[in-house]
């Protein structure tokens, strides 16, 4: 059955039906994809199409560029495609302004079949411009494929739906937050049937579901979310009609990581595994007793030749009484005799936790040894990123925050601000500022990256930089 909001349920009449690649319709014959299709006019050779060497992006109003990606008038549609080729492929969100995957994330995880073919349902925002640039409405639409039809099966839900999934019975679960506007919003796991629709992890005030997978029995769910500054594997089970409140378990201890569920294998799950020291790898776990053995062994070369870091998790009272975790990361070979210098890192945010990750990804650029000016790189930097992060900060620290670019470059430019904590627009600016003032500074310019250094020479620059300030600041 296909789960609505509203209207008459429509039953799966063949609920078997489901195969291992979610995009191959369950009797073969079609494939779900996605393509950029141009809908909007934003060049100027749109306007002016005797232009044709211009480069020139025109804008009426927001969303003018997202994370990393100028706004070129295409957006993202789900694509039917028959796949014997004898008949042409189907735009199911044709002339549509709207995105699916959803940017700036989104992949195939906001698409996916009906257990028996009849639907496809899928993640989109119905809001342009301004109004999708402040929005988190993101809804679940089910296309009927026979008919060309569409209605939104969360009409009723406000915050981000996300993330489809099917049982083998046809109810279907979903990530949800219950605030429009609200990116860091607690995430639910909601499902629902012809019947009814319910929250699993509502009850629970400190469970914040990153990701999530069907039980092969079709009534549990397993799920990873943040623990102490870990994230840690869950499981909790649908109740379907009975509406009785869902039971949680944590399956998982340990400081570490869950990124992720591969599969199920009778009372045993694959998973995907970090930590501040290691890499990805795929684990097995032990669904009763947490036990997990680790199963790939990728990077066992590389660790063999490097000395690994203690990582040590404390709690540090706030101002307003509270306790905050931190890690305290040792370095190699740590001698508590001695003295060494210390990095304080802070977390981003609010959107995410500082968990026991690995990552490459670190990219400050401007570097300034009088307190500090960190500067995200140019293309992320840039203001049409830092709409919906201001209102974030707003929401959960209050205050003010700047929002526009002039006053931004303003304010990095004056006392008190240049040799305290600063985020600002533009690297060059904030350079200028601290050069200015006679405050060693260094700027480092990647332009073909984003939040992230996903290039690997591109990568290893940074990180000798990073170590080159710290070797000549940190005496």
């Amino acid at each position: 059955m296909i789960p609505v909001t509203g209207g008459d349920p429509v039953l799966v009449s063949n609920p078997d039906s489901l195969l291992a690649d979610k995009n191959l319709s369950p009797d073969g014959k079609l494939m779900l994809g996605n393509e950029a299709v141009k809908v909007n006019k934003v060049t100027g050779a749109d306007y002016y199409p005797e232009l044709v060497k211009s480069n020139v992006y025109i804008y009426d109003e927001l969303m003018y560029r997202h994370w990393d990606t100028w706004e070129d008038g295409k957006f993202d549609h789900v694509i039917i495609s028959p796949v014997d080729k004898k008949t042409d492929p189907v735009d199911i969100m044709k002339g549509q302004p709207y995105d699916c995957p959803g940017k700036p994330f989104g992949g195939d995880e906001d698409y996916i079949w009906s257990p028996d073919g009849r639907f496809v349902v899928f993640v989109t925002k119905h809001k342009s411009g301004t109004a999708y640039t402040v929005s988190t409405n993101t809804d679940l639409f089910a296309y009927e494929v026979a008919t060309g039809k569409t209605r939104n099966l969360t009409e009723q839900f406000k915050g981000y739906d996300l993330a489809p999934q099917f049982n083998k019975k046809g109810e279907l679960a979903w990530l949800s937050m219950k605030r429009d506007g609200y990116e860091a919003d607690k995430q639910d796991i909601v499902v629902s049937d012809s019947r009814t629709t319910l929250n699993l992890t509502a009850h629970q005030d400190n469970i914040h579901v990153e990701g999530f997978r069907w039980a092969d029995n079709d009534k549990d769910i397993f799920f990873w979310a943040p623990v102490n500054g870990t994230l840690q594997l869950f499981s909790v089970n649908y109740p379907g009609v009975t509406k009785m409140v869902s039971g949680i378990r944590q399956i998982t201890q340990g400081d570490f990581d869950i990124t992720g569920i591969i599969g199920q294998q009778g009372n045993t799950l694959f998973v995907t595994r970090t930590d501040m020291n290691h890499a990805a790898e795929i684990y097995s776990v032990n669904i009763e007793t947490g036990d997990m053995a680790q199963l790939t062994h990728v990077n066992d070369a590389f660790y063999a030749g490097i000395n690994l870091c203690k990582t040590e998790r404390r709690f540090v009272q706030t101002t307003d009484n509270k306790k905050m975790l931190v890690w305290v990361i040792y370095p190699p070979g740590f001698d508590p005799a001695k003295k060494y210098p210390t990095l304080l890192y802070c977390q981003g945010g609010p959107q995410s936790p500082l968990t026991q990750f690995y990552s490459f990804r670190w990219n400050f650029q401007l570097m300034a040894s009088q307190g500090y000016i960190v500067v995200a790189p140019g293309r992320r930097g840039m203001p049409g990123y830092g709409t919906k992060w201001n209102e974030q900060v707003s929401k959960d620290w209050g205050g003010q925050v700047i929002k526009d670019y002039l006053s931004a470059i303003d304010a990095v430019s004056k006392e008190p601000f240049v040799d305290k904590n600063r985020r600002g627009c533009i690297g060059q600016q904030a350079f200028q500022a601290a050069q200015l003032k006679g405050i060693k500074s260094r700027f480092v310019f990647l332009p073909d990256e984003n939040h992230w250094v996903l290039s690997a020479q591109n990568a290893q620059v940074w990180q000798h930089e990073f170590y080159r300030w710290l070797a000549e600041t940190l005496k």
